[in-house]
C-alpha cells in the first residue's frame, strides 16, 4: 500500500517559512529530506517549487498551482490536490515506490490534511518570525512513532526529528 506523508520543518512557533526561505539552516535536517524522499513523487505549492528554483533531483516532483498557463520543464504541472495525488500514485505504482511525500508549502498542507497517512516533522526548538506558518494536525488523530532530539551545536539550534502516524480520520 502507498502512504501518503508530509515531511515539514517548523519551529516552535510553528513558522515554516519566511521570504520564501527557511528561516534556519540546519544540514542534517536537509539530508534527511533528501535520504526520505529520493527517489519518490514529491508534491508542492507553485511558491515552494519558485523558492527552491528547480526540480529536486532523484525524484518525480509535482508542482500545483490554480494558473492554467503555468508550465514547468522536468515537473507535472497540476491544478488541484486531488489531481496531484492521482499523478504521485500513478508513479509510485509504475515505479514500485511505497511513498509518496508532500513538501509544503503552508496552503499545500493544508490541503492535503485529509490525505496523510504519516507526517515526517523537524520540530525546530526555538521561535522565529516568518510568514509562512505550519497548521498543527490534531495529535488527538496521531500516534508518534519515533522522535530523536539533536543539537546543533554551530548555531546552538536544538530539532527533533518526529514521526507520526494517523490512528483514525
Amino acid at each position: 500500500m502507498i502512504s501518503i506523508s508530509i515531511i515539514v520543518a517548523y519551529a516552535s512557533n510553528y513558522v515554516i517559512g519566511k521570504d520564501g526561505k527557511l528561516p534556519w539552516h540546519i544540514p542534517a535536517d536537509l539530508k534527511y529530506f533528501k535520504e526520505l524522499t529520493f527517489g519518490c513523487p514529491i508534491i508542492m505549492g507553485r511558491k515552494t517549487f519558485e523558492s527552491i528554483g528547480r526540480p529536486l533531483p532523484g525524484r518525480h516532483n509535482i508542482v500545483i498551482t490554480r494558473n492554467d498557463k503555468y508550465h514547468s520543464h522536468d515537473c507535472v504541472v497540476v491544478f488541484d490536490i486531488q489531481a496531484a495525488l492521482k499523478e504521485a500514485k500513478d508513479f509510485a505504482e509504475k515505479n514500485g515506490k511505497d511513498d509518496i511525500f508532500i513538501i509544503g508549502g503552508a496552503e499545500i498542507y493544508r490541503q492535503a490534511k485529509d490525505f496523510i497517512d504519516k507526517a515526517f516533522i523537524t520540530e525546530v526548538h526555538s521561535d522565529f518570525e516568518g510568514d509562512a506558518v505550519f497548521d498543527m494536525l490534531d495529535y488527538s488523530n496521531w500516534k508518534e512513532i519515533s522522535r530523536n532530539y539533536y543539537a546543533n551545536e554551530s548555531m546552538n539550534l536544538p530539532y527533533s526529528f518526529v514521526v507520526l502516524t494517523r490512528i483514525s480520520r
